[in-house]
């Protein structure tokens, strides 16, 4: 019987793993019943972090640490609805133009100062106004924060901004750190930057550069009692089997956002030791993209891009390369974005080489002796796994079509500059990560205006006064109703357009210790504090 790839990957993947993983060691399983306290978490940490600030880079690979450390306002609860945290209440006006947040008392910074309005002004005018990816977008027309006292701060914008949409981002794009440390020095580089000082559950230790991460109980945290765990380790292990040994003899209890090999979270999932989840990170849903580069005539030509969207089987790359893990995307906002997925939605492009050939043709671009049309550049953005898979699969599907793809090689810095900055690629292909709402981290994916060189936003000398238009309308309209029906609009029109392809919708996936407690309890527990996860002796 013929093996199909999938089969061939697992049956191969799990032959090299039984010859190189040790017999593992696991700790006990708990019996259930109260929290215990105690005890050490040991994270796997897949890739170094530059810095350890999320006021000002937002990024889950610096969550996964500093959500322990330093607080947002508000978070998210196990439905995706925005909860207290810094902020214990919250309003808006009528007109959508103020809203005025009620802040939590007691809270004392890492360093024994009080936590105030004044730390909540700082943050949103100086670092997520003027630096931190994605809310300078979110913070346009933010300005001023008022501090009529100690624990009450107004935002003002000289627009509306509904309030859902303001909550749901502050999650994520509303961390706070302490004014008094940062206020007059540079802040891109101040040391604390990386020995973070939070209100947070725990308090940073140590970060060993390539090794760890250490941090250990805040025993001054405002929720009574907790945390229950004594320390976090994360261990930096940026090679995926590496991970998955580690995990599997014990040295590891958790890995998550995918960080292990494809393979090894399809095994994994067999092992009763384990339990490998996506509940717990619904919070964050993400795509494989495809940005197509203006610059270039052939890929200006709208029937071109058709026709490389048409060439490539969508359903065959989830199914043979990413074990079945997701569905072809049908446009910007994923499935299960319920408040904003625009109903009846199908793929605008489904795999037609037919279609392809006959749109090719029509442009004008005619196969040579060789039976080639034309040549492209594609740079791929390496942040996971698939994605030169991905870019190899789209090379292979064009040359099906007459379409030579040369394949520009960089690590992600690299990577990031060729698309972003120099913009030397013809096509690109990458992740992209929804964020509950549309306007937090995706329509800055084909909004013009982006700064030059930003990372993940349209850079690809496309523009449309029109799409521009609505996106503006969408984050000010304060009627969830009409909200929807602007964002329905916008996917409709970008299928059109085609200024980039969001060609699948991907889950992140945790793997995950039996013994440990109270996990994966909110839609992004990944990146929540954490104060309330025990593990048992």
């Amino acid at each position: 019987m013929e093996l199909s790839r999938r089969q061939w990957l697992l049956s191969s993947g799990a032959a090299m793993a039984s010859m190189l993983v040790p017999r593992s060691v696991f700790a006990q399983q708990g019996a259930g019943g109260a929290p215990i306290k105690g005890g050490t978490l040991t994270v796997h940490l897949g890739s170094e972090q530059r810095i350890l600030n999320p006021a000002l880079r937002a990024s889950t690979g610096v969550y996964i640490v500093t959500s322990k450390i330093i607080e947002a306002l508000v978070d998210l609860d196990a439905d995706s609805k925005p909860v207290p945290v810094l902020a214990t209440s919250w309003s808006s006006t009528p007109d959508g133009k103020t809203v005025t947040f009620k802040l939590r008392k007691g809270v004392k910074w890492h360093d024994g100062k009080p936590f105030t309005s004044a730390d909540v002004q700082y943050n949103a005018l100086e670092l997520w106004k003027k630096h931190l990816n994605f809310s300078t977008a979110l913070q346009l027309y933010l300005e001023a924060v008022d501090t009529p006292d100690e624990h009450t701060a107004i935002f003002r914008y000289s627009r509306p901004i509904p309030l859902d949409l303001l909550l749901r981002a502050l999650a994520d794009l509303g961390y706070v750190v302490p004014r008094h440390v940062f206020e007059g020095t540079n802040v891109l580089e101040n040391p604390v930057n990386n020995a973070p000082i939070g209100t947070g559950p725990f308090k940073f230790v140590e970060y060993q550069r390539g090794q760890y991460i250490i941090a250990e109980r805040n025993p001054d945290y405002w929720r009574e009692g907790q945390p229950y765990l004594d320390r976090i380790v994360w261990r930096i292990i940026t090679d995926k089997s590496a991970g998955a040994a580690a995990i599997e003899s014990g040295q590891i209890q958790l890995s998550t956002y995918s960080s292990l090999s494809l393979p090894d979270i399809d095994r994994l999932r067999k092992n009763p030791k384990f339990s490998v989840k996506s509940k717990g990170l619904e919070a964050n849903q993400y795509n494989n993209t495809l940005e197509f580069n203006f610059r270039n005539k052939i890929i200006a030509d709208i029937r071109v891009r058709r026709a490389i969207v048409h060439s490539i089987n969508v359903p065959f790359f989830i199914e043979n390369f990413l074990y079945g893990q997701g569905r072809p995307a049908t446009g910007l906002i994923p499935s299960a974005s319920t408040a904003f997925y625009p109903e009846g939605s199908k793929q605008p492009y489904p795999y037609d080489v037919a279609r392809a050939n006959a749109l090719l043709d029509e442009a004008g671009y005619k196969r040579d002796a060789k039976g080639q049309r034309f040549a492209l550049r594609l740079v791929h953005i390496n942040n996971g796994e698939d994605v030169p898979l991905f870019a190899t699969f789209i090379q292979q599907s064009l040359a099906e079509v007459g379409i030579k793809v040369d394949i520009g090689n960089y690590d992600i810095a690299g990577a990031l500059s060729a698309v972003y900055k120099e913009h030397n690629f013809d096509i690109a292909t990458g992740w992209h990560q929804y964020r509950g709402d549309p306007a937090v981290s995706t329509t800055v994916w084909v909004r013009s205006g982006s700064p030059d060189g930003a990372p993940w936003t349209n850079q690809y000398g496309w523009k449309s006064e029109k799409v521009d238009k609505l996106i503006d309308d969408a984050a000010s309209e304060i009627d969830p109703a009409k909200r929807r029906q602007l964002y329905a609009q916008l996917v409709k029109d970008v299928n059109e357009e085609l200024p980039l392809w969001f060609a699948t919708e991907r889950e992140f996936y945790s793997v995950i210790t039996k013994n440990v407690h109270n996990d994966h309890n909110t839609a992004r527990w990944s990146s929540s504090s954490w104060h309330d996860t025990w593990v048992a002796a």
